[in-house]
């Protein structure tokens, strides 16, 4: 299968919502789009039990299923000063105070811990470094299943940063435009309800320290997508970058209140 060069052409306008005209209790197939949404449940569901699913179905379900996926490049030492470095996408925030992110460690094909969740727990700390486009090659070779001793930065061509906290010994890598500094919080071992296996853990970590490079900033202080080009995942060895974006308002009910209940009184007399 032919597939073109990658496109560098900028992009990431920001328009309006695909439907900015929307009213409380508008129904999805109001409108031509909503329509031919809906038109593809005539082909049925397909429902999946678990207890029919191995661990290969399984991911092939979740991965292009929950997405996009923010791809996160993560940094750790061990005791003895070998760092390891790998790319996650299982990765996202968990609360902004305190500022805590979670992500998960999958166990290797022998069902051992990886490496990593090991150098988690030895209180020197690890760096979180969000992918942009512009060095994704050099992240995904992080990803090889190099045995724990085995140093990813050499083949990665990335550059080790100094962390600015005396007790995060690992090294954030210089050409993330986004880089969190991180203790760890917490681990939680995940367990099967049924079976008892131990396939994976939950990592929360609390960031000490953010770095984020000047330029990818805006005049309001908010991230220019079209600058950090930060790159998702969506399924098996694809991966997407972040495209047009649309503003949508947060409803507030100080505001909203009469044309929310104007539009249930609507409804109901229908």
């Amino acid at each position: 299968m032919y597939i073109p060069p990658f496109d560098t052409t900028p992009y990431s306008t920001i328009t309006q919502s695909p439907n900015p005209s929307w009213t409380y209790g508008q129904r999805v197939d109001a409108t031509p789009a909503g329509k031919d949404w809906l038109a593809g449940e005539s082909a049925g569901w397909k429902v999946y039990s678990i207890t029919e699913m191995d661990k290969t179905n399984l991911n092939k379900l979740l991965n292009p299923g929950v997405l996009p996926r923010l791809m996160s490049l993560v940094s750790m030492i061990s005791e003895d000063g070998v760092e390891n470095m790998a790319p996650f996408s299982w990765f996202n925030t968990v609360t902004n105070y305190p500022p805590v992110i979670s992500f998960t460690i999958n166990h290797n094909a022998t069902g051992s811990l990886k490496d990593m969740t090991t150098n988690l727990k030895n209180g020197q700390g690890l760096t979180m470094n969000i992918i942009s486009e512009g060095f994704v090659d050099n992240a995904n070779s992080t990803a090889v299943d190099a045995p724990p001793e085995f140093d990813e930065w050499a083949l990665s061509g990335l550059t080790k940063e100094k962390c600015v906290h005396v007790q995060i010994r690992a090294s954030r890598v210089k050409e993330s435009a986004f880089s969190m500094e991180c203790e760890l919080y917490k681990s939680i071992d995940i367990t099967h309800p049924i079976t008892g296996e131990h396939n994976s853990t939950l990592i929360l970590t609390h960031v000490k320290y953010f770095h984020m490079r000047k330029d990818m900033l805006t005049s309001r202080g908010a991230v220019d997508l079209t600058k950090f080009k930060p790159v998702a995942r969506v399924g098996d060895i694809s991966y997407a970058r972040a495209g047009d974006t649309y503003r949508i308002p947060v409803p507030s009910w100080a505001k909203e209140e009469g044309k929310i209940q104007e539009a249930l009184k609507t409804l109901a007399s229908l």
